[in-house]
């Protein structure tokens, strides 16, 4: 393998010009790591380790929004008690991922980029419309979350392009809820994930591990706003069936993930909505 060094954001992103995009950006490599005993083509590949660009691992807050940089960490989250007070769906998620060792070293634009459908961080940044940030030799473009993924493993980040900063506007939230079923409490990949918040910008709700992306689920929304009567959790499971797609793996049936959904729907959102009895 080969690993490029680059000392700053402006150097990585020429060296991923130099390269056409062929080097692999490296921020926490927890993912890399855990397959690289059985991914033997990616031992031939070269890395763009990105430790060196300090400036990436900054985050600031300003009176509209938190700006996470491409390099911050669940850690970094974690021990920030701005955070607990204003998205506290980012701290209970980053308490979920693996242990301290990862928390510490993996990143929310790693989250992101890694394009799983479990993935614990992604759920929360898009029910709070979060921002991703693209920069290239070219310039910098802005992408909601919500629209940054087109299929499995697929986004819209070309390979010339890293994830510099995740912006997430601040506003005040009725509603914030984060909930991960697993085979256990934390080090497991989620079943079902949700994330479901309520402000002046109305109701977000957002599957992980029910479709090939972590996705909003319009239909289940619409049921919110409408504020139609819901009797017990089977009520969701029309809208639920028209916005994601289970499946049956190793870890559940599809008839399971979206019967917990609804129930988590339901029992989650009782106490808050006058109109789920």
């Amino acid at each position: 393998m080969s690993v490029l060094l680059p000392d700053s954001t402006r150097a990585a992103l020429d060296m991923l010009a130099e390269t056409r995009g062929a080097a692999v950006p490296l921020a926490g490599g927890t993912d890399l790591l855990v397959h690289w005993p059985v991914r033997l083509d990616d031992h031939e590949r070269t890395y763009l380790d990105l430790s060196g660009a300090r400036e990436l691992r900054a985050y600031q807050w300003t009176d509209e929004e938190l700006v996470l940089g491409g390099l911050t960490t669940y850690w970094d989250v974690l021990t920030d008690t701005r955070v607990w007070t204003h998205f506290p769906l980012l701290t209970h998620a980053a308490r979920q991922v693996g242990a301290i060792q990862i928390q510490t070293r993996g990143t929310w634009a790693g989250n992101i980029v890694n394009a799983s459908p479990a993935a614990d961080g992604v759920p929360v940044l898009m029910a709070y419309d979060a921002i991703v940030v693209l920069a290239s030799v070219a310039g910098q473009e802005e992408v909601s979350l919500a629209d940054f993924y087109t299929g499995y493993k697929e986004m819209r980040r070309r390979p010339d392009q890293l994830i510099v900063a995740i912006r997430v506007p601040r506003r005040a939230h009725a509603v914030q809820i984060f909930e991960k079923v697993g085979q256990r409490r934390a080090q497991a990949i989620a079943k079902v994930g949700l994330a479901v918040t309520r402000s002046d910008a109305g109701w977000r709700v957002v599957a992980a591990s029910m479709a090939p992306t972590v996705r909003r689920c319009p239909a289940v929304e619409r049921l919110l706003e409408e504020q139609a009567p819901v009797h017990g959790p089977e009520d969701f499971l029309a809208a639920i069936e028209r916005d994601v797609t289970p499946i049956d793996d190793i870890r559940s049936t599809a008839r399971y993930r979206a019967r917990v959904m609804a129930n988590l729907l339901y029992h989650d959102l009782r106490g808050v909505c006058n109109f789920i009895q």
